[in-house]
This record gives structure tokens, sequence and C-alpha cells, in this order.
């Protein structure tokens, strides 16, 4: 009897091995066990990220996950971009807001881990995002998966290049945008914060008058926030370069913490 048992003991030691390596190999063993407070990062270009990174911003962050593009959780690491599901060729995705916002809100709270929903398309004008759109309904499908294991807690906006030369109507877009998300989401005070592009006086003159409609945004729609792009630095007057990059992702996470205070 004796051996017997010990056969049976040995056999499930080595199936419980067994799928212990399975599930490695899998990466399931990377899996969040809590649940996550989960943000939507969308947008164009900057959002999804154009600016290089070295071997400091190459690692994945403890106590944040990235929703892949089977709509599962891996450890998020640069580029954040790569699983979007409109995104442009991989080769262009590179470092965002969302890799420093998400260091910066994790050292804010030691309590918390992050999901993050990246789904930026470069070159995206505001009018492609609109309810019903392919960009709307992706970003709007993929954080109801990311819901099912985890808390929707913000959305990070960073668009407007695109629009700069039309300004006009894009704070009423945006407006329209940010009701339509949360109507859909289901969850009315839903925290909104956009980013600024980049402006120069000699270099980039018309972009003004669209920072200017962004700044406005705080005023106008409960439980919104605007991110300045002052003294950021690019690559070239378009994409922020990648200390430009790191002080962007940093204020969307104070700005994303006072929106949630209110």
């Amino acid at each position: 009897m004796r051996k017997i048992a010990l056969r049976f003991f040995i056999a499930c030691l080595t199936v419980a091995a067994a799928l212990s390596a399975e599930e490695s190999i899998q990466g399931t063993s990377t899996r969040p066990k809590e649940k996550l407070d989960v943000y939507l990062l969308i947008g164009q270009s900057n959002m999804a990220g154009r600016a290089p990174y070295g071997k400091e911003d190459a690692g994945p962050i403890d106590r944040c996950y990235l929703l892949d593009d089977k709509d599962q959780w891996e450890p998020a690491k640069n580029p954040l971009n790569r699983h979007s599901t409109i995104r442009k060729a991989l080769k262009f995705q590179k470092m965002g807001p969302g890799y420093h916002f998400s260091k910066t809100m994790l050292e804010k709270n030691k309590g918390i881990s992050i999901g993050l929903v990246v789904n930026a398309r470069g070159g995206s004008s505001i009018e492609e995002w609109k309810k019903g759109s392919q960009y709307y309904n992706e970003a709007l499908r993929r954080t109801r998966e990311a819901q099912k294991t985890g808390t929707m807690k913000g959305i990070l906006w960073h668009q407007g290049e695109s629009d700069s030369q039309m300004p006009n109507e894009y704070l009423e877009k945006l407006k329209n945008l940010i009701s339509d998300l949360r109507r859909d989401l289901d969850m009315a005070e839903l925290p909104f914060v956009a980013g600024q592009v980049f402006y120069h006086a000699e270099k980039k003159p018309h972009t003004k008058q669209l920072n200017d409609q962004i700044a406005k945004l705080p005023a106008e729609v409960p439980f919104t926030g605007c991110v300045s792009s002052d003294n950021l630095t690019t690559l070239d007057d378009t994409h922020f370069d990648s200390p430009g990059m790191k002080l962007l992702g940093q204020r969307y996470a104070e700005e994303m913490l006072r929106v949630q205070a209110q």
C-alpha cells in the first residue's frame, strides 16, 4: 500500500509540474491576480508613440498590464501601441505618454495595479473617431473586454495635429466624443484628459488656436482635464521626443489624479 501511495503522490507531483510549465510557457503566470484600474489611451501618432527609447524604458512596468491583440493581459512594456487593432506598421510604434503615465500613477498609489487599453492611430482626424466609426467601435469593444477583469478609471486622449488647420469646431466634436463614450460605457462621470499638441510661435503658429480650444474643455465638461504641451521638446516640431514624452506622461498622470479627486 505504501508503494502504491508513494507512486500516486509522485504522479500527482509530475502532473502538477507539467501544468505549471505549460502555464509558464503560455504566459498565464504573468496574468494579474487582482482587479485592475483600467485606462483607455486613444488618439493619433503622439498617443501611439513616436519617441525612441533606451534600455531604461524598455522593460515591463511592475503592476502594469497591457491588453494584447487577443484581448488578454500581458506585462506592459514599450511600444504600448503594438497591439492596437487600428495602428500603422509596427516599425512606427515607439514610446508614447502611456509608459510614464503608468509609472507615475503607480508611484503615487502603491496599492493599485493598472491595465492599459492602447488603441491609437497615427494621422487620424477627430472626425474618424466619432461614434460608429471603426476607430470608435474598436476602442469601445476592447474597453468592454478589459472591464471584465478591471474597473474603468479614465480615458487619455491625444489628438489634434490633423485638425490644427481647422480648429473652430474641434471642441464641440471633442465634447460629443466624450459624451458618446460615457454613454456607451454607462459612466456619466468617467474622467477624460486631453493633451495639447506642440505649439511654437514661429515654427507652428497655427496650433495655438487648437490648443486654446482644448484648454477650454475642463470649464465646459465636468470631470475632464487638459494637459499642457508648454516646454515639451520634439523630434520634428510635431512628435514629442523621449524627454518630452516622459514629461507629457507625468503631466497626464497629475491631471488624471486631479480629475479623479473631484
